[in-house]
Order: structure tokens, then sequence, then C-alpha cells
């Protein structure tokens, strides 16, 4: 969506430039669940735990999405010679980080929640 709304194409430049974020996302999906586990365990409801979970990661994730997308501005508005390539790669990683950060922040404690809900109903119903 990024590369659309300024005029460049996807490529493997801009491909090359994702690949570190969906480990960067992934790990703050698997933060939010090792955090709501152990809350689980101790016997707080899954809402509870899931919403406590999300509230211990909102500062960080912005935090460093604010501080790479800053370092990346230059490489996205470069114009010097060959600049075209870095540009992709500049604004394709800002595009991820924006709704990177607006997925670990919405929509993972979202769906962990549904998808907890959904395994411990199979678990309970296969021990019964």
């Amino acid at each position: 969506m990024a590369l659309t709304l300024t005029g460049h194409t996807s490529n493997v430049s801009s491909m090359t430039g994702m690949i570190p974020l969906a480990g960067r996302n992934t790990k703050h999906g698997i933060l939010i669940r090792e955090i709501a586990i152990p809350l689980r365990d101790e016997g707080m409801e899954k809402r509870e735990a899931v919403v406590k979970a999300a509230m211990e990661r909102p500062r960080p994730n912005p935090m460093t999405t604010g501080a790479m997308v800053l370092g990346l501005v230059p490489l996205a508005i470069a114009t010097d010679p060959g600049a075209v390539g870095r540009q992709t790669i500049g604004w394709s990683v800002i595009g991820e980080l924006l709704v990177g950060t607006c997925l670990a922040l919405f929509v993972v404690p979202t769906m962990y929640s549904y998808l907890a809900g959904k395994r411990a109903a199979a678990s309970t119903k296969a021990e019964g």
C-alpha cells in the first residue's frame, strides 16, 4: 500500500526490506502470548490476562516503530542517482512498520483472545 501511494512498485528490494519485519511483528505476538499464559495459569480470566499482556506492550512497540521510521525517512526521500531502489526499500519498510504496529496493538490481542477461547473449549470437550 505504501509503495502504491508513493508511486513505486513491489520488487526484490521491497521484499528484502520486509523479511526482518515479519520477525519483528511475530516477536510482539509471541511476547503477548508469553505474558498472558502465566497470568491465566495463576487463575486470571482470559480477557483480563490478554488486556494486561497487551498493556505491557503498547509503549515499546510504537517507540521502536517511531525510531525506525525516523531512521528510514532519509532512505525513503533520497534523490541521488540510483536512489529509486533505496526509496523502494524505505517506503516498503515504513509502510510495513506502521501496519505491523497497528496489528500488534489491536489485532494480535484480539486474535489471541479468540483463539485461546477456541482452544480451551476444544480441550475441555476432548477431556469430557
